[in-house]
């Protein structure tokens, strides 16, 4: 049996996609059946903290940090914008046929053939789509947790502590979809890049997700 060139792309590819989504999953379920020992669930904590906080603030104070939120909505707007712009840059690129073949020049190894392209193409543009629809789902959840914690009633604080939390979560799976965008980018660099940058993705967002937990802050007496 005669292995070519083009055949990297079976191995190396669904190697490196396997490695990410096997990841994915692992973090997924410590998220859900330990979160304490994830970023992410730490990071919870300290936003029920937050709501509980401005609850018990003063009207000045709880100001304050109304707008101190308000100003931190403007960043999640912000990457609906990009993603948005980066699918419409990759219309763009599909459309040019000159790109093809700078990437049939650089690309080295792996499949060529136009079918193949294709698919590469679908890919990256599934991953921005995913991503403006995911950074859209948390843009309407912070905004829907602004009118929460500007309210005086006190009752629905459990409502924006969940509000707030599923904004980041849906925030989050935008980021981890940019991340699949960023690897199948390598993809048109050949399947090597592409495997070598779902392994590198992969220790970063352990070291981020497992290992930068902060410590625990020592109980005021």
């Amino acid at each position: 049996m005669i292995f070519h060139k083009k055949d990297l792309d079976l191995v190396l590819v669904p190697s490196g996609l396997l490695i990410m989504f096997t990841y994915h999953l692992f973090f997924l379920y410590r998220y859900q059946h330990a979160p304490k020992t994830t970023l992410m669930g730490v990071e919870n904590d300290d936003k029920r903290a937050w709501v509980e906080g401005i609850n018990g603030d003063k009207l000045t104070k709880r100001s304050l940090k109304v707008q101190g939120f308000d100003t931190r909505q403007e960043d999640f707007r912000h990457e609906p914008s990009v993603s948005l712009t980066l699918s419409s840059l990759l219309g763009a690129w599909i459309a040019n046929s000159t790109v093809d073949n700078l990437f049939q020049q650089l690309g080295g190894f792996g499949d060529t053939d136009p079918s193949t392209t294709a698919i590469k193409y679908i890919s990256l543009l599934a991953c921005f789509i995913l991503a403006f629809a995911f950074f859209l789902q948390s843009a309407r959840h912070f905004v829907h947790a602004n009118y929460l914690i500007t309210t005086q009633d006190d009752s629905i604080k459990e409502d924006a502590k969940v509000v707030i939390i599923r904004g980041s979560e849906f925030w989050s799976l935008g980021l981890r979809a940019i991340y699949f965008a960023l690897a199948l980018l390598l993809w048109f660099f050949g399947p090597v890049p592409m495997f070598v940058s779902s392994a590198i993705l992969v220790k970063i967002l352990y070291h981020h997700d497992f290992l930068s937990i902060p410590l625990a802050k020592p109980q005021q007496p």
